[in-house]
């Protein structure tokens, strides 16, 4: 099925060379190898330059059953709400946690009601090299859990998970907005919180046999507003060390369809990025519309996994 082109939504290509990162804890019982990165060179360049070595790939885990699958499928639109996650204590960060001081923005992907406002969400903004619609409703399963949903619960997930180390953590939004926010709102966000990383959570939307996650790398780009040079290095330390974690906590594989099997990508399209003065990365944790993978963003278990990953990549980041 199309998958739309918006922010979050993925073209299918691959990113050149890839880029390898050393996951930081033990495999899972009944992997068939790991997959090693390397981090330790250049941080300069599009994030393109690295060599790949050889990755045996695990399976994904599924849970005990599967999703349902709905006989007519909705992609794009889903009235099913968020189910808040409770904040970690009395929401505050642990003032003697290894983060202290550092500051977390976290960006859940699209608003499950963008799709009450496609006039709004429709309108073009600029990304400094070009322009684009201001935010997708994004996509979701066959039975209609939709990707603004799995977002923001990971996202609740992850702030607990950060504020009990003492970070800081903000969200883009909270589904208390009436729509978005646009892409370059949701950089401005992360840029004037001077905050230590960023990371927006997303799921994709391809094809059926489509699996696994991808991190999403921000290109070397300039232009307009746009200027990622200096957050390239630091973003691929970044994104290298959330993909690493992720594949550690979940035991999903990396995507077999974009990345070339490292579990990265580089783009230049994507307006959250491109405007971001601090590092920051995408994350797409698996394929809404391939049933082994929706039966996986669907259990809560595996998304408190997901949310896992995600926290130990960036918290391995700040400590570095």
């Amino acid at each position: 099925m199309p998958r739309p082109l918006g922010e979050g939504r993925v073209i299918r290509r691959l990113s050149g060379t890839p880029l390898l990162i050393a996951a930081a804890a033990i495999v899972p019982a009944g992997f068939l190898g790991w997959l090693l990165w390397d981090v330790s060179g250049d941080s300069g360049g599009d994030g393109k330059h690295a060599t790949a070595a050889a990755v045996s790939s695990p399976p994904a885990s599924s849970p005990s059953s599967a999703a349902p699958r709905s006989a007519s499928p909705s992609p794009e639109r889903s009235s099913e709400q968020p189910s808040p996650t409770p904040r970690s204590d009395d929401g505050a960060p642990h003032p003697d946690g290894p983060l202290k001081g550092k500051v977390v923005v976290i960006d859940p992907g699209h608003n499950i009601h963008n799709s009450e406002h496609t006039a709004e969400i429709d309108r073009s903004v600029d990304i400094g090299t070009g322009r684009k619609e201001c935010d997708t409703t994004g996509t979701s399963t066959d039975a209609g859990y939709a990707e603004a949903t799995f977002s923001l619960d990971v996202a609740h997930r992850i702030r607990g998970m950060l504020e009990k180390q003492g970070a800081t953590v903000r969200l883009t939004h909270d589904g208390d907005r009436p729509y978005g926010p646009c892409v370059d709102e949701r950089a401005r966000i992360g840029n004037e919180a001077h905050a230590d990383a960023a990371v927006s959570v997303h799921a994709d939307g391809a094809a059926v046999g489509d699996r696994g996650f991808h991190v999403i790398l921000p290109a070397a780009v300039k232009g307009g507003a746009a200027d990622t040079g200096p957050i390239v290095g630091p973003s691929k330390e970044l994104g290298a060390r959330v993909a690493g974690n992720f594949l550690r906590a979940t035991g999903s594989a990396p995507s077999n369809y974009i990345g070339g099997g490292t579990g990265l990508d580089t783009r230049s399209d994507l307006g959250g990025l491109n405007l971001s003065r601090i590092p920051k990365v995408f994350i797409e944790c698996g394929n809404m519309r391939d049933p082994q993978d929706a039966a996986l963003l669907t259990d809560e278990g595996w998304r408190e996994k997901a949310a896992q990953g995600i926290a130990d990549g960036i918290a391995d980041f700040l400590r570095k």
